[in-house]
């Protein structure tokens, strides 16, 4: 399933309670003009809010802390994972859009404000890997072994212009969404799901819940997608990959 809708000033909802389409995550995008504020209260669910553009100052456990990103194609992020009953109150001091995730968790834990140094950088995909043609940048802000406390999983891929990423095919049982932006309001790009093909463009949303799911971006736009799992009870997201059988053979050294 892959979502669009137009996007307004303050909180534009995706996926929520009774409309998250077996992904058991709430998403959403906070659009904010300079001097708006917005609040979060979720009891019961831990919240992480990731600056995608834009300037704000997060307010928390008598906290406050200011963050300021150009875009998530050349900077890293700001992300503020919270725990579950914690109150949040946003304020932009310039146009600000953050992207909101959010899921049940009944563990206690000290929220966190990750910083552009603490987000781990992977390169992959690169020229001795199927000619470059996936090559891309993995950036995870946490992940159960480095927050085996949380019940979901945070990051983006910068997927370069007329690259693929999430590639080769693979699948988990964890469920997963991806949050698409790209470079220029014209660009776009393809999302595979579980044998649809969808075009994904800036503000949209892939839900995947079973299946495949590769990404690619048209040449000449660069795409940065949010990357978003729930664990499973029991079964944590791990950084599981089960390789799609028939692709397989992609993997060789040659």
């Amino acid at each position: 399933m892959y979502i669009e809708k137009p996007i307004t000033s303050g909180y534009n909802a995706y996926l929520t309670p009774g409309r998250d389409f077996g992904t058991g995550m709430d998403v959403g995008l906070l659009v904010l003009e300079a001097g708006q504020r917005h609040a979060f209260h979720e009891p019961g669910k831990e919240l992480a809010a990731l600056l995608l553009s834009g300037a704000v100052a997060f307010e928390w456990d008598d906290r406050n802390a200011p963050a300021r990103r150009g875009d998530c194609f050349r900077e890293r992020a700001w992300c503020l994972h919270m725990c579950r009953d914690t109150a949040l109150v946003i304020t932009a001091s310039a146009r600000a859009e953050l992207y909101i995730q959010a899921v049940e968790n009944p563990n206690v834990f000290d929220s966190r404000l990750y910083a552009p140094p603490d987000i781990m950088i992977q390169h992959a995909g690169g020229s001795g890997e199927l000619g470059g043609c996936m090559e891309r940048e993995i950036r995870t802000v946490f992940d159960y072994e480095s927050a085996p406390w949380s019940h979901m999983v945070l990051g983006e891929v910068l997927n370069l212009p007329g690259k693929w990423s999430s590639y080769p095919p693979h699948h988990h049982p964890q469920p997963e969404v991806y949050f698409h932006r790209f470079d220029r309001p014209q660009a776009f790009g393809a999302s595979f799901i579980g044998g649809e093909v969808y075009t994904s463009r800036h503000n949209g949303l892939s839900v995947i819940t079973s299946g495949s799911h590769p990404q690619a971006a048209a040449p000449g736009y660069a795409m940065c997608y949010v990357w978003g799992i729930r664990h499973l009870p029991g079964d944590p997201w791990r950084k599981t990959r089960i390789d799609d059988p028939e692709h397989a053979w992609l993997l060789n050294a040659d």
